[in-house]
């Protein structure tokens, strides 16, 4: 077949069955460029100018211009589905994850029912595996039905097929501390870690933005910065006392991030997380009142914004999770007391995140692979993600176009949810190509076809999918 070049600057021989790819000249983690062979899900070969030989039956792709990263990870993805379809599903939501160039994803257990039981994450492991688009690992709640009252079937969802390693109530605190630190200890048992939405709630009752001098003006109940620090001191404190893994989820304070600075000094065990739309919007925006900026936490100061970039560019703050939250345009688009929290963020992050901390000089595209790929593969014990671009790894790789540059329309994307606060904006960087387990889902910045996983060999005496 003749070469092809897109517009987006990939070039390829044309396809084939073998399941070998030559990436010719991409700019490795944004420095040399190189060329990388995949076969059979791995990396066979890197090095410059190999040889035609190795691009034998290979399909070639001209990565001239493109930067090589390890596929993008994210600890903190709401796919919805079970129960919410008319917001999300598990193959809509991993499309997306796709083209963000995301090769795994952590579904939240807020669902409906929710991820409380081995039988409920073998079925969003099973969605997952049968979409093929990302590596999809299922968050366990912490208690059961997210109440607050009784540990979930930690043991139970650590030992299914699914193998749950990250226990959440995302969206509700764990705010007892006894329960807190009786799951803290819990996890240990299987290196797990238990990732805290930190917002107490009797400082929050009624709360509709953050609270200060713009709360004050619109007259909307405040969200005070010390109902997220007080709970993140009290749970660093627990994680200290019974020598266990705490995650932190979306940070959005300074003085949470000095909280967890003061922690990390200390050698406790605690990770945290920052979302693309607390590392660039401010609270300012809701004196527009459109319920697109509502969020839990929600969007605070400029200085908190200028604390929370400084954190992750210094490595307080671990990782970048989108929070991608999906809802459905009557839950958005309503009063602003009435609109559900939450924002999509799959398909942005990367753009956002180049805007925010690379076009800044805070980061550079190795770091970002640190923060979007390593340290989150490193969180959620995922083996085979966030490797280095080196022969004999696995295949997770993206190719990005960093001089791109387009403009946000959500009515476009492959999310079921319209509500991104991106809307309208011109952003850098786009997705070329996504390779998952050495099989492209992404070319040519558009969706190619789904990785086909092996059929799985039943486990005897485990649970089975709802």
């Amino acid at each position: 077949m003749a070469d092809q070049t897109a517009s987006n600057g990939t070039k390829s021989n044309g396809t084939n069955s073998s399941g070998t790819y030559l990436i010719r000249g991409a700019s490795i983690l944004g420095e040399g460029a190189e060329d990388l062979l995949i076969r059979d899900g791995v990396i066979a070969g890197r090095g410059k100018d190999l040889s035609e030989a190795d691009a034998a039956n290979a399909t070639v792709i001209d990565a001239d211009g493109l930067i090589a990263l390890p596929g993008m990870v994210d600890v903190h993805t709401h796919l919805r589905e079970p129960g919410r379809e008319d917001a999300e599903t598990v193959e809509t939501g991993t499309r997306a994850a796709a083209l963000g160039g995301f090769t795994a994803v952590h579904a939240m257990a807020n669902s409906t029912p929710v991820a409380d039981t081995a039988g409920v994450v073998e079925q969003v492991h099973s969605l997952g595996r049968a979409a093929g688009w990302v590596d999809v690992r299922p968050v366990g709640a912490v208690t059961v039905g997210l109440a607050g009252e009784q540990l979930a079937e930690l043991g139970a969802m650590a030992d299914s097929r699914a193998q749950v390693r990250m226990f959440s109530d995302d969206g509700i605190c764990v705010h007892d501390p006894v329960l807190m630190r009786r799951a803290l200890e819990y996890v240990k048992a299987f290196d797990g870690v238990v990732a805290q939405h930190a917002q107490e709630p009797r400082l929050t009752a009624g709360a509709q933005m953050n609270e200060g001098e713009v709360s004050a003006v619109l007259g909307l109940t405040g969200w005070p910065a010390v109902a997220e620090e007080s709970i993140i001191a009290r749970d660093v404190l627990l994680a200290q006392h019974v020598g266990s893994r705490l995650h932190v989820c979306h940070v959005s304070t300074a003085g949470s991030v000095e909280i967890i600075r003061w922690a990390k000094a200390r050698g406790i065990n605690v990770t945290a997380e920052v979302t693309p739309h607390h590392l660039l919007l401010t609270d300012e925006l809701v004196r527009s009142y459109d319920p697109v900026y509502k969020v839990n936490p929600p969007l605070r100061t400029n200085a908190d914004v200028e604390a929370l970039r400084a954190a992750l560019a210094d490595g307080t703050i671990d990782v970048v999770g989108t929070d991608h939250a999906p809802h459905p345009s009557e839950h958005k688009e309503c009063e602003w007391a009435q609109a559900a929290m939450g924002m999509t963020g799959l398909e942005t992050a990367l753009s956002v995140v180049q805007h925010a901390m690379i076009e800044t000089g805070l980061m550079t595209w190795a770091d970002f692979a640190r923060a979007t790929s390593v340290a989150p593969a490193g969180i959620g014990r995922l083996a085979d993600q966030g490797r280095p671009l080196e022969e004999g790894e696995p295949a997770n790789i993206i190719l990005v176009d960093p001089a791109a540059r387009w403009t946000v329309d959500p009515a476009a994307m492959a999310t079921m949810g319209r509500n991104s606060p991106f809307r309208g904006m011109e952003l850098p960087g786009k997705v070329v190509a996504t390779f998952f387990k050495g099989h492209p889902t992404v070319l040519e910045g558009k969706l190619n076809t789904p990785y086909r996983y092996p059929a799985e060999a039943p486990v005897s005496g485990m649970a089975g999918a709802n």
